[in-house]
């Protein structure tokens, strides 16, 4: 009698019929072809530029020698690429978000719970700025005279901020004319909080049509592929643009002014790194999840953000790592990732104007009562939808000032720095967006933790961007 045979080897027993075999994995890319490490040979080189083209002096002719020039024009290029993709990135990835949050069905407390959860994330950090703020005392340790104070060109209000969110037209775009060298020069801007209302609208407006709006949610969806993928071609610059961005900004501010106001730097940054290293981890660990792993994953994101100064730049891969790397559901991911792009901001919104507006009233003298503080605690939380935009916080500061009644000059006094002091604030926004949704998934049991706890690192940037809104496709 032959002996029964032994059942193959799961190493060696064929696939089944018409399922499809997996590709062997991919090896490992040399090191030197990492987009981080592309990134961080950059910010070494665009430091070293800056410094040269700053003991190189002034131009014969009075203003910016070559390499300056050089370094300001490659980083203004970048930014104005990522301005004119970003207005159509919101609209799309907005409606896409809204009509996946129909394949949900606790949609409604989803939503509630990520606004709930950016609000307690803004307040944490409101009150390590006001901490800090009132034990460095940044306004009285500072060498800065009054004669650097000026009003901003642009501010923010209460009412301009309530009157901004009407859009102005179907585009969401807005005209300004300014005078140079007796020349009147007329450009054109988008406000992203008409856009972010106008995408709300039509996208809510998609769901209640029903089947009609179908070949325009197909459409969307392929759309936004679309422009992922050129976002992506721009991304790629990234380690270019960092040589423009950081040379220019050390060539032209240097250390003179940032040793004036060290103190104050020093304030944003330390509230930067308790939010990004204490608070945001502690959250982490209280809800089971390891904040090593978070960071694993969501670097990627936060290093773009450092350098491109810009939350919705950075939309597509945040909203990659979000769900490839930290394992919230697509569907959830996609609209929650693009609302904290435009309005959730702890760097921004919370610590730098706290910080600056006790900066601004220690400097010119000025007493702060509880009254004050709990208005810079309200503003944080309620306002900071006034900060959406590509770089800077600008309106977000005048309009905490405004609501103090402290004066506008005092924001003058700031902007020396405040590009070095964006880089910090932005990565530590788009921590923010990417850490909220990864708490509400998990306390609403839907966090995949197998993809969130696996070993090893994601390349969510080497991998190319995954469409917002792209919806599953089951195997078969």
């Amino acid at each position: 009698m032959a002996p029964p045979r032994s059942a193959p080897s799961r190493s060696t027993r064929r696939p089944a019929p018409g399922r499809p075999v997996s590709a062997a994995p991919k090896p490992p890319k040399p090191f030197y072809r990492s987009f981080g490490f592309q990134v961080l040979v950059a910010l070494v080189i665009g430091l070293a530029l800056g410094l040269l083209a700053r003991e190189m002096g002034p131009a014969p002719s009075g203003g910016p020698n070559w390499l300056v020039q050089t370094l300001a024009t490659v980083g203004s290029s970048f930014v104005s690429l990522l301005r004119t993709v970003v207005p159509v990135l919101i609209f799309t990835a907005i409606v896409a978000s809204i009509a996946n949050l129909r394949e949900l069905n606790n949609a409604a407390r989803l939503v509630w719970q990520t606004l709930l959860w950016f609000a307690v994330t803004a307040l944490i950090a409101v009150l390590i700025g006001i901490a800090l703020g009132l034990v460095l005392q940044p306004g009285l340790n500072t060498s800065v005279t009054q004669a650097a104070a000026h009003a901003p060109s642009r501010s923010g209000s209460w009412l301009d901020f309530l009157t901004g969110l009407i859009p102005s037209n179907i585009l969401g775009l807005q005209a300004s004319t300014s005078l140079k060298d007796g020349a009147a020069t007329t450009s054109l801007n988008f406000n992203v909080l008409q856009i972010l209302v106008i995408s709300i609208a039509v996208g809510v407006a998609a769901l209640k049509v029903g089947e009609a709006a179908e070949p325009f949610l197909a459409f969307n969806r392929s759309f936004l592929k679309i422009v992922h993928k050129v976002l992506w071609w721009i991304i790629r610059l990234t380690p270019i643009a960092t040589v423009g961005l950081l040379g220019n900004a050390v060539a032209v501010y240097g250390w003179t002014t940032l040793a004036q106001l060290g103190t104050y730097a020093v304030a944003i940054y330390l509230g930067l790194a308790l939010v990004l290293l204490v608070v945001y981890p502690a959250l982490l660990l209280a809800h089971g999840l390891s904040p090593v792993r978070f960071f694993q994953s969501a670097w990627p994101a936060i290093q773009f953000a450092f350098v491109s100064r810009s939350s919705i730049g950075t939309l597509p891969i945040t909203e990659r790592v979000t769900e490839k790397g930290l394992g919230v559901p697509r569907e959830y991911a996609s609209f929650a990732v693009p609302l904290g792009a435009t309005t959730k901001m702890d760097g921004c919104a919370s610590i730098y104007p706290a910080i600056s507006a006790i900066f601004v009233a220690q400097f010119f003298g000025l007493q702060l009562g509880l009254t004050e503080y709990v208005l810079i605690v309200f503003v944080a939380v309620v306002g900071s939808a006034a900060t959406a935009g590509l770089t800077g916080a600008t309106v977000m500061l005048t309009l905490t000032l405004s609501t103090l009644g402290l004066p506008l000059e005092g924001v003058g006094l700031l902007l020396a720095i405040d590009p070095i002091l964006d880089m910090g604030r932005t990565a530590v926004n788009v921590a923010g967006q990417a850490l909220v949704p990864t708490i509400v998934a998990k306390r609403q049991g839907m966090l995949d933790e197998a993809v969130y706890n696996r070993i090893g690192d994601i390349d969510a940037l080497d991998a190319g961007p995954e469409p917002l809104g792209a919806r599953r496709v089951p195997a078969e």
